[in-house]
């Protein structure tokens, strides 16, 4: 991935724990590496198919002397964010935001917080088998796409399954989805989870029937086992009904446990 770099770009604004800081205001010197493709544009020489870094500077200029925060951790972690909503083209953001005149009562050149964030490609399965199906689904996926931290990519078919499990219950609608999230695992469970609660999900009978079910299958090629959440999804392997439509918008997508593309485990399913 290529880069554009801004270093030390100064701003004065008011951002800070003490009253005086938030209205006498400070100098703050801003880093960003910038991680995106500038090939098409280095070849066609075409400005408007890349990012303005003069742009990017006045935009991070603006947003700094705009809002106000306590914390340079909540400064950088927002600008980033609207850096990545701003910019389409970003797919990943170091920043730093040095502070030189940090009232600590002591001599220093400079404190500083410096994050690194970035779009991640994951998949999940959804699903429903109460009431109005279909508008469960759909109304997942557009909270899904509304979601500034979520850039929906490919959406499989809808599929009629039955149900997986020793309890007696309707037919499933079962589809998959291929979004970028800028969430942790954590965080982007929690959003799901609560377009689940919204849905009047209950988890009262283990496999049982649900308005609304949301899995993280696979996030970028990560393996985790926590006591919330294990990706990839434990089960998936074992399931047509999840790996017939992942398999039909990630055909070659690759198990980081198992090795082996989605098409060839929905062969040897």
């Amino acid at each position: 991935m290529d880069k554009i770099k801004i270093m030390n770009l100064e701003v004065f604004c008011n951002h800070g724990v003490f009253k005086e800081e938030n209205v006498l205001g400070q100098k703050f010197l801003i880093s960003a590496t910038l991680h995106l493709s500038t090939r098409k544009a280095g070849i066609t020489d075409s400005p408007e198919i890349t990012v303005d870094y003069a742009s990017v500077c006045k935009f991070i200029d603006e947003y700094m002397r705009v809002n106000t925060f306590n914390l340079i951790e909540s400064v950088a972690e927002h600008l980033t964010m609207a850096l990545f909503a701003h910019f389409s083209p970003l797919r990943e953001i170091d920043l730093e935001i040095k502070k030189p005149w940090a009232p600590i009562g002591l001599p220093l050149d400079y404190v500083s917080v410096e994050i690194n964030r970035k779009w991640h490609t994951v998949y999940v399965a959804l699903g429903s088998n109460m009431g109005d199906k279909l508008s469960f689904l759909e109304n997942a996926i557009a909270a899904i796409r509304n979601d500034v931290s979520c850039r929906l990519v490919k959406i499989s078919d809808f599929i009629i399954t039955e149900p997986y499990g020793p309890v007696e219950q309707d037919d499933f609608l079962n589809g998959a989805l291929m979004i970028e999230t800028l969430y942790t695992p954590a965080e982007l469970l929690a959003f799901l989870q609560r377009l689940e609660n919204e849905a009047n999900r209950t988890r009262e009978i283990h496999w049982g029937p649900r308005t609304l079910d949301l899995d993280i299958l696979l996030y970028d090629d990560l393996v985790m086992d926590t006591e919330n959440l294990v990706i990839p999804h434990p089960e998936m392997h074992k399931r047509d009904f999840v790996l017939k439509p992942l398999c039909q918008i990630a055909p070659n997508a690759v198990h980081p446990l198992y090795h082996s593309r989605i098409r060839d485990m929905v062969e040897n399913i």
